[in-house]
């Protein structure tokens, strides 16, 4: 069975495939939005010389119109910027309470979107490197961005920080392309059964660590990514990189300074550690004791979670998962 959902996330390695299979392929993207637009901007849609298409820009309103634009512009090579209203009857049409005005910028590869400029950004996509697309719709101007350097490095951190893209000054359009968010999860214990199912609907990618086998097991966490290693095992064999968050359970030293000091010698965004006070105190000394500064340690959230009373462990995933959210879009 063909997993479409996985499709959607590859918009742009599917243009490239079709560009490269030699027939003709072109990218459709969101730039701007009004009212109660049926999809946010940055969403895609590819379109192929036979008019295939993988993705969306509308829920289905203005799809057909798009991919007609599309093939006029695999003939000349030349970006469009199209202007669509939504109307309120089409869009409940696909199940939208009401409807908007969207622009949508369309690309052909190989003429105003270069082949070599899409290649770069599947490659920084595959290796899990934040880049950002920068369109110009003045000047048509194209580039590739990954904050530091680029005069518009403050406000594409922003953008990489909230999963926004959108209008710059200038008349820049920002595309941005952010890896897919990953949660490790240490210990296998009660609330991590919770804490994984929410992850997983909030769009991360979760892998459990757990060496107890009795805990870990699949029966206790059906369908979920586990690894019987050792944390530092299991987590240098993963990879830990600025989209990840590392949440530990045990409260045991043994299982949990591992993937602590991992964590710490990483960008991961976002390091809590499950425990009273006391616990994380006696934490901090071991760390302080390992060589780690001051700075270093406040990266770690402890106790873990925000402070919303929570008390089952379905509560406390809660409480975990907000204070994970509120790390990851307000910094």
């Amino acid at each position: 069975m063909t997993n479409t959902t996985a499709q959607h996330d590859q918009i742009p390695e599917i243009a490239l495939r079709w560009a490269r299979e030699g027939r003709g392929a072109a990218l459709a993207t969101v730039v701007e939005t009004w009212g109660s637009a049926p999809r946010q901007a940055g969403s895609q849609l590819a379109i192929s010389g036979d008019a295939q298409i993988m993705g969306s820009v509308s829920g289905g309103c203005v799809e057909g119109a798009v991919v007609a634009e599309a093939i006029d512009a695999l003939e000349d090579g030349k970006a469009r910027l199209l202007t669509f209203g939504v109307s309120d009857d089409e869009a409940f049409a696909v199940g939208l309470a009401c409807g908007g005005t969207i622009r949508v910028l369309v690309q052909p590869i190989g003429g105003a979107l270069p082949l070599v400029l899409l290649e770069e950004l599947v490659e920084a996509r595959a290796a899990r490197r934040q880049v950002a697309h920068l369109v110009n719709l003045e000047s048509w101007e194209s580039r590739l961005a990954s904050g530091a350097g680029d005069p518009l490095g403050e406000a594409l951190q922003a953008r990489f920080r909230s999963d926004r893209s959108g209008m710059e000054e200038g008349g820049w359009f920002v595309a941005i392309h952010n890896p897919p968010l990953r949660m490790v999860v240490v210990g296998a214990v009660h609330i991590a059964q919770p804490l994984l199912q929410m992850a997983r609907l909030t769009g991360y990618d979760p892998l459990l660590i757990d060496p107890r086998e009795a805990f870990g097991a699949a029966e206790r966490f059906p369908g979920e990514t586990i690894s019987n290693d050792w944390p530092d095992e299991a987590i240098a064999a993963f990879g830990l990189d600025a989209r990840t968050a590392v949440v530990t359970l045990t409260h045991d030293p043994k299982i949990d300074d591992p993937a602590i000091v991992a964590a710490l010698r990483s960008e991961v965004f976002y390091l809590g550690c499950l425990g009273s006070k006391r616990t994380h105190g006696k934490r901090v000394e071991r760390l302080a004791a390992a060589g780690f500064t001051e700075g270093e340690i406040a990266r770690i959230h402890a106790p873990v979670g925000l402070d919303i009373g929570a008390k089952s462990p379905a509560e406390i995933a809660v409480s975990v998962l907000a204070q994970i959210t509120q790390v990851l879009r307000q910094g």
